[in-house]
């Protein structure tokens, strides 16, 4: 089921100089801790003059849409879905 949230959360982001790729590796959401296990999609965009990175990541059965306001380097989850049909 698919649930549009809006809620605070903890991510660990990697960064490999070697590959330039930077990436989010571990999301704590309620007490859990959820290892990234696949990166689907990255996108940008401006809201006003700040801007965010979106990544929508699987981890443990569980789909997370993870926002990074650059501004203020604080991570929000805006979508969950637990992979069982609504």
């Amino acid at each position: 089921m698919i649930q549009k949230i809006d809620v605070p959360v903890s991510v660990e982001l990697c960064h490999d100089h070697k590959l330039r790729r930077t990436y989010p590796r571990l999301v704590v959401w309620e007490g859990k801790d959820y290892p990234i296990e696949k990166i689907g999609y990255h996108h940008t965009f401006f809201e006003g003059r700040v801007l965010h990175h979106v990544f929508s990541v699987s981890a443990k059965a569980m789909f997370f849409r993870l926002d990074l306001n650059s501004e203020n380097l604080t991570w929000r989850v805006k979508e969950i879905a637990d992979g069982l049909p609504d």
